[in-house]
């Protein structure tokens, strides 16, 4: 602040004062308009940082994503409050346009109606323009109409955060300067890169370009790692696509999904629900018949019985083909046995018609493969076709030839739903 003081001599002169002390009744702040009012240090405004980007993520992991997107957990009103308040303040984001391009996304992954697919546009592209991607369709009237149903449209929702929709990031930049100073414009370009590189970057981007699959998902979605830290839970982002509604994103022993966490806190503290995670696949041995509980069983963990059958019987059996085939059997034709159907381009499916043709074994795990795949597409067949469906399929497996064919489909008998839902 320049003030203008006198000298001993009757001079004038202008000297800057960076401290401005503002009186609140008996109370006294100093505003230091270098290190604004905390006047922190280097470690506190780290600190500011990280829990800043933390609160943000927890906002949109816990209640954009799995509460008002998939409704797998049912959040405490005061907890979607403060949500909502937050994504609008450091964002200018509403519920409804983020709730409904993610919902399109689901509903159109991978395809060019996609709203920020890396398959179409290409990783590049939504790395470094995944925020225009997801305005264009955040403004859409039509996406909203269809996708974005059950949220929020309260009196806040209307004449605050819709009606001055600009007004968070401008109170967020003032509050920033006051507590921060000069620092705080580091702060606040963090605060505001965080959703477009972190969200529509690297989750929309990097989680369906790189990482591992648990479950071939008819997609590209891959978990980037198996800790879900940093940015709550989302790099797990394979397991979500598998399991939509799951408000729990970690499926192996060793998978981490941090979002789960504050979850399981909010809900000792009475401030959530879990509704649905991923189900369980139980296998009973005692069940030695088939029945439409089976049928429900193999139906409903659909994700389950695929992998189950990919490392049981199809990567086994072309393990056996590929050491006596003496160097005929290409090794990338296990990614094209594995992969689902409609992730393949014309050259891998003839690549792998090629190889089916001349490996009779290949061919016939293959088959009973996309036999399984008829039920879990099925939807216009009755429980008893269902039912009569799977019971040949086993008895086709058995008459097969083939011991993990066999094994896989003694196991399936067995199959069952848990007695109860666990959201442990």
């Amino acid at each position: 602040m320049l003030r203008a003081c006198v000298r001993g001599d009757g001079g004038v002169y202008i000297a800057f004062q960076r401290v401005l002390s503002v009186r609140f009744g008996e109370a006294i702040v100093n505003i230091d308009f270098l290190y604004g009012v905390l006047g922190l240090g280097f470690w506190g405004y780290f600190a500011a940082v990280i829990i800043s980007l933390q609160i943000t993520i927890v906002c949109v992991t816990v209640y954009l994503h799995r509460d008002a997107a998939h409704r797998s957990v049912d959040l405490h009103p005061a907890i979607r409050h403060f949500a909502r308040f937050w994504i609008w303040f450091t964002a200018s984001m509403l519920t409804r346009e983020w709730v409904s391009v993610h919902r399109k996304h689901h509903a159109k992954c991978e395809t060019v109606d996609d709203p920020h697919s890396p398959v179409i546009y290409g990783l590049k592209r939504i790395l470094l323009e995944g925020a225009e991607l997801y305005q264009i369709q955040a403004r859409d009237p039509e996406t909203q109409e269809k996708y974005g149903r059950g949220t929020p449209d309260d009196w806040l929702e209307r004449e605050v955060y819709t009606r001055y929709r600009n007004l968070g990031i401008i109170s967020l930049i003032v509050l920033d300067l006051l507590l921060f100073g000069v620092p705080g414009i580091i702060i606040l370009s963090i605060q505001l890169l965080a959703m477009p590189l972190l969200a529509a970057g690297v989750i929309n981007g990097l989680g369906h370009h790189s990482g591992y699959r648990n479950f071939e998902c008819p997609d590209a979605a891959r978990n980037i790692v198996p800790w879900g830290v940093l940015l709550g839970g989302e790099e797990l982002h394979n397991n979500h696509h598998a399991f939509p509604s799951s408000a729990k994103f970690s499926v192996r022993s060793w998978e981490f999904d941090i979002g789960w966490l504050w979850i399981k806190i909010f809900s000792a503290l009475g401030l959530a629900k879990v509704i649905r995670v991923a189900p369980k696949l139980e296998t009973q041995a005692q069940r030695k018949h088939v029945d439409l509980e089976t049928v429900r069983a193999v139906i409903v963990n659909r994700m389950h019985v695929l992998r189950d059958y990919t490392y049981d019987v199809t990567l086994p059996v072309f393990r056996t083909e590929l050491a006596s085939a003496k160097g005929k059997l290409a090794r990338s034709v296990k990614k094209l046995m594995i992969r689902e159907p409609v992730l393949l381009d014309e050259s891998a499916k003839l690549r792998l018609s090629e190889a089916l043709a001349n490996h009779q074994a290949l061919k016939t795990v293959h088959e009973f493969r996309e036999r399984l795949r008829v039920m879990w597409n099925g939807s216009n067949m009755s429980n008893e076709k269902l039912l009569v469906h799977l019971k040949e399929w086993i008895a086709h497996a058995d008459a097969s030839g083939i011991q993990a064919l066999q094994e896989f489909a003694a196991r399936m008998r067995g199959y069952a739903m848990p007695m109860a839902s666990s959201a442990a």
